[in-house]
């Protein structure tokens, strides 16, 4: 927040009191002529700095009002850096009991706290005390201008706990309640730069904060609306002020619902990033569905102005996580400006969310699935994924995988020619991008035991090309450090011969790359990292790091006898009895796009990013099988 709203009018001069010292005389004269000529004088330094001095530690009131008033109109046409022999004068001037020189001392503080070094120094020389005594005064000038300097020192991050710890956060939240516009405009941007740190947060709850920030977010004030939108943000980032959102704020969704059609856009932008940081709990998700959020959402989807769509974009991304939602977004027509935000290359992030959404879309429903693809996501993916930032890739390829589950669009995908772009990106720089590739590929490949015969045609298009094809991919991923690449390999080439396509059983059978680095992996011991599954899943048991290698093997086993004539995959036992997909029969699947990370935000500051904890399920979840299956 900027310089703070100036509560201080001017003054008349008053009659001194007959009785002045001399200095405190000569002192007046001075100034009096620095005053005549003031845009050619340095207030700040030198003898018109100490008349002001002089007048300020007077014990004569109508002198200290003069030095206030002084230095209230001066700062408020210039400011600069100052030192202590600027500020002492002024903090002892702001400790008078007199009103009209407080109100001026706290105004003149309150401009020179939009300097950043003046902001450390004031609280430094204890300058918080006087300003929490003054936010207590009766009298609303006085009250407007502490409060606005207050939040001008709060915007450095050095203060914001000194501020808090001070005792300030009890007067600010109870002139946010003020009936006066300045006051609350002033307060209400104060608690809202000390949303900044999860400590304040706490101690902002704690102080009865919310009820306030909730109450006010039908302020007619457009400032005050987007303050407390803001601040409320700040606090959903935190998952306890959320479950305590939830229990005690029945309200604050309809709200903020309201507030994504304000007459501004700065509030119909905050108003989308609160409900999206509220979004990271389901409870969340189901109640905006409930309050016709989305309606306002898509609005804000289809604007103009980046900020607009990037704020709706994160917040439908963390609706279209509950499965139930899943329809309602789709009927409310979100998918044709999701599939068209996949190509907007302005912002990668609205890339991000717009592919992160569809795939959430697709995760639990067949017919959502078809939808999407109809909508012309596939062929917008095929035609961008090679030339999008790598963190879109990894969201597109993920999505990718979860529409090849469907066994009535693998055809459709597989004419559309989506394993030429999916092949290369097997050889990507990111293990992400690797294995959500070669996850969707598996998906491909694999077939449902009760559907007929499939047309393993494509596949055999595109054993040897783009780079390399089929053929080099599953060689890379069989001799790869990584288990679950390796695993993803040998189920693949599994799939492959399940199909019984004579072609590619014979492509497998004569390759001198495949069956050498088969043989190995089917006598081979436990010792290579789950790269991929670790950047996939928080965590990796011990337990599943063990079983992947005894799956591995037992796998490449399988092979081996199919070749040899031992193993006859649908008389002894199917792919899918031995590898459980999570997400259905037999599949390799990226899981659920999790909520976008929460931020914190002053204006467009973003805290840094804690992870989309369940953005994709590891390829070793997905693979989640057992031995005692076969």
């Amino acid at each position: 927040m900027g310089a703070c709203s100036s509560c201080l009018k001017s003054r008349k001069s008053q009659a001194y009191e007959p009785l002045l010292l001399e200095n405190e005389r000569e002192a007046v004269a001075d100034l009096l002529q620095y005053l005549e000529n003031r845009t050619t004088t340095n207030f700040f330094t030198g003898s018109p700095l100490s008349a002001l001095t002089t007048l300020s530690f007077s014990d004569n009131i109508d002198l200290q009002r003069s030095a206030a008033l002084a230095f209230a109109e001066i700062t408020e046409k210039e400011v600069r850096q100052v030192g202590r022999d600027t500020l002492d004068p002024l903090l002892f001037l702001l400790s008078s009991h007199d009103t009209d020189v407080q109100r001026a001392a706290s105004a003149a503080l309150g401009n020179l706290a939009v300097n950043v070094e003046n902001k450390l120094l004031i609280v430094k020389l204890g300058g918080l005390e006087p300003l929490i005594r003054q936010m207590l005064s009766p009298n609303i000038e006085v009250q407007c201008n502490a409060v606005g300097c207050v939040t001008n020192l709060a915007t450095h991050d050095e203060n914001k706990t000194k501020i808090a710890r001070s005792g300030a956060l009890i007067p600010l939240v109870r002139l946010a309640r003020s009936k006066d516009m300045r006051v609350q405009r002033n307060a209400t941007g104060a608690l809202l730069n000390m949303t900044h740190s999860d400590e304040n947060r706490q101690q902002l709850v704690s102080a009865g904060a919310v009820p306030v920030l909730v109450n006010l977010l039908t302020s007619p004030d457009t400032d005050v609306q987007y303050y407390c939108t803001t601040a409320l943000s700040n606090i959903a980032v935190d998952s306890y002020n959320r479950r305590k959102l939830a229990a005690t704020e029945p309200k604050l969704v309809q709200s903020l619902v309201v507030l994504m059609d304000s007459p501004s856009l700065k509030v119909q932008c905050q108003a989308a990033l609160a409900l999206r940081n509220l979004a990271s709990d389901d409870k969340y998700q189901i109640d905006i569905v409930k309050a016709d959020g989305l309606t306002p959402l898509l609005r804000l989807l289809c604007s103009t102005y980046l900020p607009l769509i990037l704020s709706a974009a994160a917040c439908v991304r963390n609706v279209s996580i509950h499965p139930q939602n899943e329809s309602p977004i789709i009927e409310a027509g979100f998918l044709n400006p999701l599939v068209d935000l996949l190509s907007f290359e302005e912002n990668e992030e609205v890339q991000c969310h717009a592919i992160s959404t569809l795939r959430n879309l697709a995760a639990s429903s067949e017919k959502n699935k078809l939808q999407i693809v109809q909508a012309g996501a596939v062929q917008k993916i095929k035609d961008l994924v090679m030339h999008v930032p790598m963190n879109v890739q990894s969201e597109m390829t993920a999505c990718i995988a979860v529409l090849a589950l469907s066994e009535e669009l693998k055809p459709r995908l597989l004419e559309m020619g989506i394993c030429e772009v999916l092949i290369p990106l097997t050889n990507s720089s990111s293990i992400e991008v690797q294995g959500n590739s070669a996850a969707a590929l598996g998906n491909l490949t694999s077939k449902d035991s009760h559907i007929g015969d499939e047309d393993y045609t494509a596949f055999n298009d595109v054993w040897d090309k783009p780079e390399g094809g089929m053929h080099a991919y599953l060689h890379r991923f069989l001799t790869s450090s990584d288990l679950t690449f390796q695993h993803i390999a040998v189920w693949t080439i599994v799939q492959l011969l399940e199909s019984r396509d004579s072609e590619l059983t014979r492509k497998i059978r004569e390759s001198s790359l495949l069956l050498p680095s088969i043989q190995e992996l089917a006598v081979s011991q436990p010792s290579s990292p789950n790269t991929y599954s670790r950047t996939q899943s928080d965590s990796l048991s011990e337990e599943g790091d063990g079983t992947g290698q005894e799956e591995i093997s037992l796998l490449a086993k399988k092979i081996i006898q199919f070749m040899n004539g031992e193993f006859d995959f649908d008389t002894d036992t199917r792919a899918d009895s031995v590898v459980v997909g999570s997400q259905g029969g037999g599949r390799i699947a990226a899981g659920r796009a999790s909520a976008a990370s929460s931020y914190s935000r002053r204006i467009m500051h973003q805290l840094p990013s804690d992870g989309d904890t369940e953005l994709r399920k590891s390829v070793r979840d997905a693979l989640a099988s057992s031995d005692d299956d076969a």
